[in-house]
């Protein structure tokens, strides 16, 4: 029996999946930061989301 694939070991995973609708200046927003900051919508969100918490522990 062939051993069982595994994807690719991570320290951070993202077990959850997250659905959003946002307008058209929301998402030019978000498109015009990734191509400044040469990074994907995911990473440009958790900055967000990391903005937000540091906002919350102030």
């Amino acid at each position: 029996m062939p051993a069982k694939k595994l994807g690719r070991p991570t320290t951070n995973p993202r077990p959850h999946k997250l659905s959003i609708r946002i307008n058209d200046s929301s998402k030019e927003t978000l498109e015009v930061y990734c191509n400044l900051h040469g990074v994907n919508r995911t990473t440009a969100i958790e900055r967000g989301i990391k903005k937000l918490k540091d906002e919350i522990e102030k």
